[in-house]
C-alpha cells in the first residue's frame, strides 16, 4: 500500500512537459525506441525530469515491471518484454491502468434521498444566495440575511442590511458572496454598487466599504482565496452590460482597499470609486476586465484558481461561456468564447476532471474542456425544459442539474448517463422562479431555493456494503490444498481469498479478455484451475497466474459454457449444444488443445447444461428440456433416459428407457412455465447412496433448476422417487442426504425438513459450494451483488470476503452431525465428498492431468 501511494504521489506531481521528458528517455541518439534497465531509468529520470527522488522512480520502475510481467502472462503474449527492462509502451500501459483504477474507485452509488423538508424561511421575496461557513447563510432580494445552525438547519438570527444610498423600500439585492478569510460579505445592489459588510460586528452587520461608480448593475458575484496565500484573493463581478470585472486583492487580511480620502457616507462607510480602482490608485487592489458578453447580461461568474482564469456565462449564443485567461506576469487578458445554440443559465467547474458544465437554455448539459472551444467533450441529454442550475459533486464523478420543469438529475460523468432522476417532490411555483442549488458534500445534503421557499434534501446514510468483486460474481470454489477460496466474475477476474480470514491474496484480471467467466473447476491435486469464458475457451491455470493450456471448446465461436467436468481420462465441456464436447488427456501435449469426438453422438433433444459422474463409470447429463441421460463413461454409450413429463417424449422411444411423472401438482401451467420448470441446471450423486439405491430403490441422484424444483431419482431403476419446489427462483447447488432413502408406491410429495434459511446477499445467488475447512462444514455463496459470502451450515453467515474486519477460523469448531455421517458413508475423502458429482473423481487421473499440464 505504501509503495502504491508513493508512486501515485510522484505521478500527481508530474505535468505534461515532464511526461514529454520521460518519453525522450526511451529514444536513442538516432531517434529509435529503446528500453531501459532499472539503474538507467532511475538515473536518467531523476536528473532529466526531477519532481521526485531516486527511491520514488525506483518504485515506479518496479511497479511497471510487475504490471508488465503480469499482463504478459495473462495475454499469453509471445512478445514478452525483456526481463528487468521497461520501454515507453510499458510505462504508458501502467499509467493508463492506474488511471482506470482511480476512475473505478471514484464511481459511487446513487444516493437515496429522505423525504424533502421545507425550512422555515424569514424571506418574503426570492432567496438569492446560499452558502455554508459552519453556519448557513441566505439573503433575499429585499436585503434580509438569515443565519442557520450547521447541525439542524434551525434559524438562529435574521439581519436587515442597511444601505443609506437608497430608501429601504427601494432596496434590491442582486447577489451576495462570503469573504470568509476576512469575515465579511459582499452584496451587490441594483443601485450599481457593491457593499462590504462585517459579519462579526454586533448587533447588526455594519457596512465597511461601498464600491460605487459602476457603469452597469452588478448582477452576479464570486470570491476566491488562494489557499496557500490567504492575503491574495479575487472578487469577480458580472453585470447587466455584459462586462466581467475581477478585483485582485494583494493584502486582503490587512485591508481590502486603501483609504485615499475621508470620503464617507452617512453610515461612516468608506466610499471606493470604481474609476480609482481602474486607474490603479489602490496599491492593495487592481482590476482586470473584459466585455465579451456585451450586450447580454452576465448570468454567473467563477474564478478558477487552478487555471488562473475566470469563467462566465450568458444567454447570448455567441458568448454562452467566456473564459478570461490571465497572461503570465501581466494584467492583460486573453479571452476565449464558447458557442451554444441558445445560451447558458449556469455553469460549474470540476477541479479534478478539469471540466466545465453548462446549463443550457436548449435543455442540454454540455461538458467542456476549458482549452477546446470548437465543441464540447460530451452532451448530457435528458431534460425537457431549460436547465437553470448545475453543480458538480467534487468528490465524485457526478453532476447535479435542475430544469424549469422541476426535475433534478444526477449524472455519472464517466458513463455520461443519468443515474438518478428526482421529480414530483418540488413545490409548485411560477414559471419564472429562480432556483439555486447548494450541495454540502461532507454532510450529504442538498439545499434548493424556490423564490422564498427553502427545501432540504438529505441522503439516507447506508452502511457501506462490502464488494468482493467490482462486477457480479459468477462462480466460487474451495481449494483444500491452499485453504483458499477462488471466485470469478463477469469481467473475467479471478480472485483467491484466505478462507481463515477472508483476506484477498491474489487477483488475476482479464483471464478471458473482457469475456465473462461462466464456470470453473479444480483438478484432483488442487494445483490447476480451469476457467470457462463466454469467448468459447477453457483455460488451465496454475496458482501463480500462468496460463498453461487453452482449450478450444467453441471452435472459435463465442459460446455459453455452463460446466466443465473433469473425468479420469477426459474433460467434458457443455452448455451450448446437444452434444458433449470432450478433450482427451493425450491432447494436452500442446498449449492450444482441440476437442475430440464424443463417441455417443447426439442423444439429447435440447442443449446439454450439466453433468455428474459416479465411479466407476456412470455418467449422467441433463438438458434444457428436462431430459436426463445415463451413460457408460467408458464406452460413451447412452444407457437410459429419465424424463419428468411424458409430453416431452418422442414417438420412437423404446419401452423401459423413459420414466415420467406429472407436474400438475406443482402449480405450473402453460408450455413456457413447464419448460422453465423442467430445465435441469445441476446434477449430482448423493454420497454413499449407490448400494442403498441398488438394494432398496431409494434415491441416489438429485437434479434441480428451472423454477426451483428439486427432483430425486433412482438412476439404476430409471425411477423418479420424489420432487418438491424448494424455491421460486433458479437454484445454484444443493446438498441433501437422508431423504427418499426407501421407495414408496409412488414418488413422494413430502418436503424434507428445512434446517435453516438465511439471506447473506442483496441480489441473486449465482453459485453455491460446500466445503470442509478444518473440521467445519461451511457454505460458500456467490451473488450478482458482487459479493462472496462464507456461512456455517446449516446457517449463520460468517462474513463477506474482502470486508474490512477479518474473521478467524483457526480454532477448531464442532463437527456437524450431517458432516460426520457423510464422512462415514462417503467413498472418497475431503472435498470430493461434498462437491458436485461432476467434479468428484479419483485423484489418480487428475494427477495425470496435472503432471501433463505441468510439463508444458
Amino acid at each position: 500500500m505504501g509503495t502504491r501511494m508513493e508512486v501515485a504521489e510522484l505521478e500527481s506531481r508530474m505535468n505534461t512537459e515532464d511526461y514529454r521528458k520521460l518519453q525522450s528517455l526511451f529514444l536513442d541518439t538516432s531517434g529509435e525506441s529503446r528500453s531501459l534497465s532499472r539503474a538507467e531509468f532511475i538515473d536518467l529520470a531523476s536528473s532529466s525530469v526531477g519532481r521526485g527522488s531516486k527511491e520514488e522512480y525506483g518504485l515506479l520502475f518496479d511497479s511497471v515491471v510487475v504490471t508488465q510481467e503480469h499482463r504478459g502472462l495473462l495475454l499469453d503474449s509471445d512478445a514478452v518484454k525483456e526481463e528487468g527492462r521497461v520501454d515507453w509502451g510499458g510505462l504508458c500501459s501502467f499509467l493508463l491502468l492506474e488511471l482506470s483504477d482511480k476512475v473505478k474507485n471514484r464511481t459511487s452509488n446513487v444516493p437515496c434521498w429522505k423525504p424533502p423538508r421545507t425550512l422555515t424561511c424569514p424571506h418574503r421575496d426570492p432567496v438569492l444566495y446560499l452558502q455554508s461557513s459552519g453556519q448557513y447563510l441566505t439573503v433575499s432580494k429585499g436585503g434580509t440575511v438569515g443565519l442557520r445552525a450547521g447541525e439542524d438547519m434551525s434559524l438562529l438570527h435574521t439581519h436587515r442590511l442597511q444601505n443609506s444610498t437608497v430608501r429601504p423600500k427601494d432596496l434590491w439585492v442582486t447577489d451576495m458572496v462570503l469573504l470568509h478569510n476576512v469575515h465579511k460579505i459582499a452584496v451587490s445592489f441594483t443601485s450599481k454598487e457593491v457593499c462590504f459588510y462585517d459579519i462579526l460586528s454586533k448587533p447588526d452587520f455594519s457596512c465597511k466599504y461601498k464600491l460605487q461608480g459602476l457603469k452597469f448593475t452588478p448582477w452576479c458575484l464570486d470570491y476566491w482565496v488562494d489557499p496557500s496565500h490567504p492575503d491574495q484573493a479575487v472578487l469577480t463581478i458580472g453585470d447587466t452590460g455584459g462586462q466581467v470585472s475581477a478585483l485582485y486583492f494583494t493584502s486582503a487580511q490587512i485591508s481590502l482597499f486603501e483609504r485615499l480620502s475621508l470620503r464617507t457616507d452617512s453610515d461612516s462607510t468608506d466610499i471606493i470609486l470604481w474609476d480609482e480602482l481602474v486607474k490603479g490608485k489602490h496599491r492593495s487592489c487592481y482590476t482586470v476586465t473584459h466585455q465579451a458578453h456585451n450586450p447580454a447580461w452576465v448570468r454567473k461568474v467563477r474564478h478558477l484558481g487552478s487555471l488562473e482564469a475566470f469563467v462566465s456565462c450568458s444567454t447570448r449564443p455567441q458568448s454562452s461561456m467566456v473564459i478570461g485567461w490571465r497572461e503570465k506576469e501581466s494584467r492583460s487578458l486573453r479571452v476565449t468564447s464558447f458557442f451554444t445554440k441558445r445560451g447558458v443559465w449556469d455553469m460549474d467547474h470540476h477541479l479534478a476532471l478539469n471540466l466545465i458544465a453548462t446549463a443550457g437554455v436548449d435543455h442540454q448539459v454540455l461538458l467542456w474542456n476549458p482549452y477546446v472551444t470548437s465543441e464540447p467533450v460530451c452532451v448530457l441529454s435528458g431534460h425537457t425544459s431549460p436547465i437553470t442550475a448545475v453543480h458538480f459533486v467534487q468528490t465524485k464523478q457526478q453532476l447535479l442539474s435542475y430544469s424549469n420543469d422541476k426535475v433534478l438529475c444526477l449524472w455519472d460523468v464517466s458513463s455520461q448517463l443519468c443515474v438518478h432522476r428526482l421529480d414530483g417532490v418540488f413545490p409548485k411555483t411560477h414559471e419564472d422562479t429562480r432556483t439555486l442549488l447548494f450541495l454540502h458534500e461532507e454532510r450529504q445534503l442538498l439545499l434548493l431555493s424556490f423564490n422564498s421557499i427553502l427545501l432540504l434534501l438529505e441522503t439516507i446514510k447506508e452502511d457501506k456494503r462490502t464488494n468482493s468483486h467490482e462486477h457480479p460474481v459468477t462462480c466460487v470454489l474451495y481449494n483444500s490444498l491452499f485453504r483458499q477460496v477462488v471466485s470469478s466474475d463477469s469481467a473475467s477476474t479471478v480472485i483467491c481469498w484466505l478462507a481463515d480470514t477472508g483476506q484477498k491474496v491474489k487477483q488475476i484480471r482479464g483471464c478471458h479478455g473482457s469475456a465473462e467467466i461462466s464456470a470453473m473447476a479444480l483438478d484432483g491435486t488442487q494445483t490447476r484451475l480451469f476457467t470457462a469464458g463466454s469467448d468459447g475457451e477453457v483455460k488451465v491455470w496454475d496458482f501463480n497466474g500462468r496460463c498453461l493450456h487453452r482449450m478450444n471448446a467453441g471452435l472459435g465461436r463465442a459460446v455459453e459454457i455452463s460446466q466443465v467436468l473433469l473425468l479420469k481420462r477426459s474433460i467434458l465441456v457443455m452448455g451450448w449444444e446437444r452434444m458433449l464436447t470432450v478433450f482427451r488427456l493425450h491432447s494436452f501435449s500442446q498449449s492450444f488443445v482441440e476437442p475430440s469426438e464424443w463417441k455417443g453422438g447426439v442423444q439429447h433433444r435440447a442443449d446439454v447444461l450439466c453433468a455428474a459422474f459416479q465411479p466407476p463409470q456412470t455418467l449422467v447429463t441433463g438438458s434444457y428440456d428436462g431430459e436426463i441421460i445415463v451413460w457408460n463413461n467408458s464406452t460413451e454409450k447412452a444407457l437410459r433416459k429419465l424424463q419428468p413429463n411424458a409430453e416431452h417424449e418422442d414417438g420412437n422411444k423404446q419401452p423401459g428407457l423413459t420414466c415420467h411423472f406429472p407436474d400438475s401438482h406443482l402449480g405450473f401451467s402453460g408450455k413456457e412455465d413447464l419448460e422453465n420448470c423442467i430445465a435441469v441446471t445441476r446434477l449430482f450423486f448423493l454420497p454413499g447412496r449407490t448400494s442403498v439405491a441398488a438394494e432398496t430403490g431409494g434415491a441416489d441422484l438429485v437434479s434441480c433448476g428451472g423454477s426451483g424444483v428439486v427432483r430425486l431419482w433412482n438412476s439404476l431403476h430409471s425411477r423418479l422417487v420424489g420432487q418438491f419446489a424448494a424455491h421460486n427462483q433458479d437454484l445454484g447447488s444443493i446438498v441433501m442426504t437422508h431423504y427418499c432413502l426407501k421407495p414408496d408406491d409412488g414418488a413422494t410429495k413430502e418436503l424434507p425438513k428445512l434446517l435453516h434459511s438465511f439471506r447473506p446477499h442483496l441480489d441473486r445467488v449465482t453459485h453455491l459450494e460446500t466445503c470442509i475447512h478444518g473440521d467445519r462444514l461451511l457454505l460458500l455463496s456467490a451473488s450478482s451483488d458482487c459479493s462472496v459470502a462464507l456461512s456455517h451450515l446449516p446457517g449463520d453467515t460468517i462474513g463477506l470476503f474482502g470486508q474490512e474486519e477479518q474473521w478467524c477460523l483457526e480454532r477448531p469448531g464442532r463437527l456437524h452431525p450431517q458432516q460426520e455421517t457423510e464422512q462415514q458413508q462417503g467413498d472418497h475423502k475431503g472435498q470430493g465428498d461434498i462437491r458436485q458429482g461432476g467434479e468428484r473423481s479419483s485423484s489418480a487421473p487428475r494427477q495425470e492431468l496435472s503432471e501433463d499440464a505441468g510439463s508444458n
